[in-house]
């Protein structure tokens, strides 16, 4: 497990995955990596990593791609909650919410370059396809 705490440790990580034969890199969760997709997704090209992350901005930004929760079904979630606690309600009596939808991109370019290639029935599953 390579761990970052700070972005001057990206690139070492990237390094190390790709000299020690890793099948790639998988992010956790943590926002610290969401807000940093376009650094992480030229570091993955630059060092032909495979890599995926939960956010979507990360092949977008050209990594290979994501699998995580929708985000548009998360901040619709946190809007409804926030609309209550303003018009009174206690946050301790709010149900806990969580995300239902979860979407898949893939990046076929950063698939490509990785020579990499994704069976049929993954890509017509896919929430969209980047080409």
């Amino acid at each position: 497990m390579l761990k970052a705490s700070a972005e001057v440790e990206f690139d070492a990580m990237f390094t190390a995955t790709r000299d020690e034969g890793a099948g790639g890199l998988v992010f956790s969760s943590d926002p610290y990596f969401a807000y940093r997709s376009q650094q992480l997704a030229a570091l993955a090209v630059r060092h032909k990593v495979a890599a995926i992350t939960q956010s979507r901005d990360f092949p977008l930004a050209g990594g290979l791609m994501s699998y995580g929760g929708d985000f548009s079904q998360s901040h619709r979630q946190t809007g409804r909650h926030a609309g209550r606690i303003l018009k009174g309600q206690s946050p301790s009596d709010l149900p806990v919410q969580r995300v239902t939808k979860v979407e898949l991109f893939i990046n076929l370019k950063a698939a490509s370059n990785l020579g990499i290639s994704f069976p049929p029935a993954l890509l017509t599953s896919a929430d969209r396809v980047i080409e």
